[in-house]
């Protein structure tokens, strides 16, 4: 029987986006398909023992941090995490959210959801990014096994890190069964898209394509408010659509389940993706979606997604009337989503994962 311990001290419910969905997904696969192994999750004071599924072989051990203030939950990391493990006697260390302690007892695997701040440096605060680099780097080159969420991720870890192929394991996320079962017979007229509001996401492009003409139906902007959520909410207001674009900022998963429901169609204009969340959920719910041409969104959507220049407005706001307006579109869309979203499921991505965490243990 292996110790392995959840490194969940980056986690800030309701602040850090996808990376929360994961785990609280990847979690809840792992009690389905492992009772045998004990797993020892570390939070920090802002997350509850709610995070851990309700299984006796998984225990909860809240840590004496704040992420919200980030230099004290490095530190912690890099020094107390490594004493509780020791502590624990854990055989492995899981990291789902890219850093981990540079000075471990014990096995680490590590989850690389992206290499944004190599790819896209820009994108990222003058005072966040020196951490990033450290950290990051430290982390690939001091776990022993690192998890790429997509062949893209997975293709940059080898470029930037120059680590040995056979370390990296691609193991792609899942898609929560409730989508698939979403009641989409009362549809309503407005565009989803399902973001959290940071430069990258290129929601100033799909905001300029929706208002290139007068349009009939809404345009909802679903997700956590970023960095880039007040240049957006001033660009709404310039060109005069504060009546038509909604930011709802991060909502509670019930609520995104109705916003699936009753969206018409759903649009992903990233430029920069590690994987995308949100596309498979759209086609799991059996959304017509529209959505970059990038090669992570290919690896998620295949052929069920309308594809488009996300640098160019004009193709946008093309992509944007196909998926809103013609029915053989929506029909063929709709069709192929679901199939291709059957593809992921977390009940294999926790096998995967825990395949991982058990190798040479």
């Amino acid at each position: 029987m292996a110790r392995i311990g959840v490194n969940a001290l980056y986690l800030i419910p309701g602040g850090v986006g996808g990376t929360e969905i994961y785990l609280r997904e990847l979690l809840a696969a792992l009690a389905a398909v492992d009772s045998s192994h004990e797993y020892f999750v570390f939070t920090n004071m802002e997350t509850q023992s709610d995070l851990l599924p309700k299984q006796a072989n998984f225990h909860w051990k809240p840590q004496a941090v704040h992420a919200r203030f980030r230099p004290a939950r490095i530190l912690w990391e890099q020094i107390v995490l490594p004493f509780e493990a020791a502590r624990y006697r854990l055989d492995v260390l899981f990291n789902p959210g890219f850093t981990a302690p540079i000075f471990s007892p014990c096995r680490q695997v590590t989850v690389f959801h992206d290499l944004q701040h190599k790819r896209h440096p820009e994108y990222f605060r003058w005072f966040d990014l020196p951490f990033w680099r450290l950290l990051l780097w430290a982390a690939a080159h001091r776990s022993h096994r690192l998890i790429a969420v997509s062949e893209a991720t997975r293709s940059d870890l080898l470029r930037f890190y120059h680590i040995p192929k056979e370390r990296v394991a691609v193991i792609a996320h899942g898609v929560e069964p409730a989508f698939s079962r979403l009641d989409r017979s009362h549809t309503e007229s407005y565009l989803l898209c399902v973001s959290t509001l940071h430069p990258h996401k290129n929601l100033p492009r799909l905001i300029r394509a929706y208002g290139l003409k007068k349009r009939d139906f809404r345009l909802i902007l679903a997700g956590l408010r970023g960095f880039h959520t007040k240049a957006i909410e001033q660009l709404i207001g310039e060109l005069g659509l504060r009546d038509s674009v909604q930011i709802t900022g991060w909502v509670p998963r019930e609520e995104l389940y109705s916003l699936y429901e009753r969206a018409r169609a759903f649009v992903y204009p990233s430029m920069f993706e590690g994987f995308g969340m949100p596309v498979l959920e759209a086609l799991a719910a059996g959304i017509p979606v529209a959505c970059s041409d990038i090669p992570p969104l290919h690896e998620v959507a295949g052929d069920a997604a309308l594809f488009f220049n996300p640098l160019d407005e004009d193709a946008i706001a093309a992509a944007i009337e196909h998926v809103m307006t013609d029915a053989v579109v929506q029909e063929r869309l709709t069709r192929a989503g679901r199939e291709r979203a059957r593809g992921f499921t977390w009940k294999q991505s926790a096998e995967r994962t825990r395949e991982e965490l058990l190798r040479d243990v």
